[in-house]
């Protein structure tokens, strides 16, 4: 599917709609090596091989890993593009000075987490890194350069980076760009060979027109030009955040539904249909679950609830911040629904968590509702057994050991290393993790999961034996007539 997508690449010298252009960027890097950053420039290498693209990080187990077959960021159809453009023009190194040296534009994908201290604390974006990049870059470099946010930014960040890279005294020429991603993990491989829209912000003028032009001229060797979109620095970046938002709203909105749908005996996935088929809805984002995660949806909302507290704008603020509360308030309620139906409690129960990773055909599992579902249970004493067929070990114990600082809901205290090292245990095999368990959780829709032996895990189960749909992906009934006693998001048990 994705080498079929990749054959209908265009000439980089005769872009749609374009005429007499020339190509002037030759070397092009990237600062970080992640979710974003990889497989973007894997894809604009594949698409134009007459450019140089260099990917660095300040990691170099990660940069070690982009350079053999276990790369660090699973998406399907990204090994196989890697392997056709690595050590041709594309290339993981680990040398951040010379790559800004040595190139003409340089983007920026490095993390913006949620700060978690001082001034807009669980709000505000953290810059640090791409304060650190943007000073690295003014310090290093001898030549012209464009910078393309890639990051997910707060509004007029582009001013800071413009700012900094522009005092350094060195006369060199710096212009800057937001391309903020529009990418799905999971599907991240499609959406940029086949992307809805290119958005690219530049600073008003012609040296910021130029830059658009540049960049837009890459683009072209696969996208129409009337999908690329040319706007305003501002606009460019806010843009990001609200289309996060609207989904992520989408998504709050329908789970508040799902709660409705138990108390009254509707079925959420019958709601939804019959909402989705509005030609003014539409079916995406309306299916009912445990959560969104993600690093994309809450960090997001947050910067917007930050900018909008900023300027004073209260109500809009607490608009957008109950998008949030209501996702909290569903991973919440799930775990209140676990321990309930076990008869009140979960302490010294064995249960099973089939899923880890907040979406299938992803190995990220940055804020994935499992892990706060995990804690609850783990307050409440459970023996928790989880399976994950992308998420390692490790990054499994990474996100509870997260949790240690977490606030918890409703007087929810936060999680001790003994209560992690002694109440989770990572399985290989999925079959493993559900025998003997009391119950099985199912928190990742990943495919392999509606294809189990789900009679020979029922008879391996402790009786009653409990399932927990919290993604909707298996047949209720036929679940029931096995011997589950089952419990599904948005339907009445």
């Amino acid at each position: 599917m994705y080498a079929v997508l990749l054959e209908k690449g265009r000439s980089f010298t005769n872009p749609p709609g374009k005429t007499n252009m020339r190509k002037t960027i030759q070397n092009i890097s990237c600062i970080g090596a992640g979710y974003v950053g990889g497989p973007t420039m894997t894809v604009f290498a594949a698409k134009c091989p007459d450019v140089r693209f260099v990917v660095v990080d300040s990691n170099p187990e990660k940069i070690a890993a982009w350079n053999t077959d276990n790369l660090p960021v699973f998406e399907p159809g990204l090994l196989d593009i890697v392997r056709k453009v690595r050590g041709k023009n594309l290339f993981f190194s680990p040398d951040i000075d010379r790559a800004i040296d040595e190139a003409e534009m340089i983007f920026l994908s490095v993390n913006t987490p949620t700060k978690s201290y001082g001034l807009g604390k669980g709000m505000a974006a953290d810059l640090k890194y791409v304060e650190r990049c943007a000073r690295q870059i003014a310090e290093v470099s001898r030549t012209d350069k464009i910078i393309v946010e890639k990051s997910t930014l707060p509004v007029r960040t582009a001013e800071s980076i413009r700012d900094i890279v522009s005092d350094c005294g060195n006369r060199v020429r710096f212009r800057v760009l937001s391309n903020p991603e529009f990418l799905a993990e999971g599907t991240a491989v499609r959406d940029l060979l086949e992307p809805d829209r290119v958005l690219i912000g530049g600073e008003d003028g012609p040296e910021g027109a130029e830059a658009i032009e540049e960049l837009a001229s890459l683009y072209a060797n696969w996208v129409p030009d009337e999908r690329i979109i040319r706007t305003k620095l501002w606009s460019s970046e806010l843009s990001k955040l609200t289309a996060n938002a609207f989904l992520a709203q989408r998504v709050s909105s329908m789970n508040a539904v799902s709660a409705i749908c138990e108390a009254t005996g509707a079925d959420v996935d019958e709601v939804a249909k019959a909402v989705g088929m509005d030609s003014r809805v539409g079916p995406k984002f309306l299916k009912a679950s445990v959560g969104f995660g993600g690093s994309c949806f809450q960090k997001d909302i947050l910067n917007l609830v930050y900018l909008c507290r900023h300027y004073g704008l209260d109500e809009v603020a607490d608009y957008w911040e109950q998008v949030i509360r209501i996702n909290d308030y569903q991973k919440r309620r799930f775990a209140k629904m676990v321990i309930e139906k076990l008869f009140n409690t979960v302490a010294g129960k064995k249960i099973a968590l089939l899923g880890w990773a907040f979406k299938k055909d992803t190995n990220d599992s940055r804020e994935t509702p499992a892990m706060y579902v995990a804690a609850e249970l783990l307050q409440d004493q459970a023996d928790l057994h989880v399976y994950d067929p992308r998420v390692s070990e490790e990054r499994i114990c990474e996100d509870l050991r997260f949790m240690e600082t977490w606030e918890g809901w409703q007087g929810s205290k936060s999680l001790t290393e003994a209560q992690i090292q002694g109440g989770v245990t990572v399985h290989k095999d999925p079959y493993e993790a559900v025998d003997g368990a009391h119950a099985a959780l199912v928190l990742t829709e990943w495919d392999e999961f509606t294809g189990y032996d789900w009679q020979r895990i029922h008879k391996s189960m402790r009786k009653p034996a409990f399932l927990f749909d919290g993604r909707n992906i298996l047949p209720g009934r036929a679940m029931s007539e096995i011997g589950f006693r089952v419990y599904q998001v948005g339907k009445s048990g």
